[in-house]
């Protein structure tokens, strides 16, 4: 079995890529508040912000700052893909279980990218408020209402229009 490497640094932002089993299904989005409870909880239990989320049907991507004394994000997204996963069976939806008897609703792993400088952190920002319209889920940032862009906008970080349309983006590239 490969054994992968991970960058682990207290403190440290990084950015995620989480992603359902089945590409087709839509659980993140047909149960977001089910998913946003699950978020609230893990944030209270493990003292971690998140910067940045964009939630599309069948993976999210969000940047999150780790507490200082703490570097297991691993051990969050368990929390994070167990207490969904959880909340899904109570709805009655039905998920498989693969041969090791673990239910398949997440793919096994994640993708992860230790933020280097704010340069990196504002590209993957970017990319994630881009990223429902480059799914072709929303013709305009703004219109993805699964994304922490509205926070943007009504903190005034960004404006109402940014990135305008499908061809206006030039930060879709992290």
């Amino acid at each position: 079995m490969v054994r992968y490497r991970r960058n682990t640094v207290h403190g440290a932002i990084y950015f995620f890529t989480l992603t359902l089993r089945d590409r087709r299904a839509t659980w993140l989005t047909d149960y977001i508040a089910d998913l946003r409870t699950v978020l609230r909880a893990a944030r209270q239990q493990r003292h971690f912000e998140i910067i940045a989320i964009a939630v599309m049907p069948e993976h999210l991507h969000t940047v999150i700052g780790l507490a200082p004394d703490d570097a297991d994000y691993t051990g969050i997204w368990r929390v994070v893909k167990a207490g969904f996963t959880r909340r899904l069976l109570q709805h009655g939806v039905p998920l498989q279980r693969n041969s090791r008897g673990e239910y398949d609703l997440w793919q096994s792993r994640f993708w992860e990218h230790t933020i280097r400088d704010e340069r990196d952190l504002q590209a993957h920002v970017d990319y994630i408020h881009y990223n429902p319209v480059k799914h072709g889920l929303s013709k305009r940032v703004a219109d993805w209402p699964y994304s922490s862009f509205h926070r943007y906008v009504r903190m005034g970080w960004l404006p109402q229009d940014w990135a305008g349309g499908e061809s206006d983006c030039v930060a879709g590239e992290a």
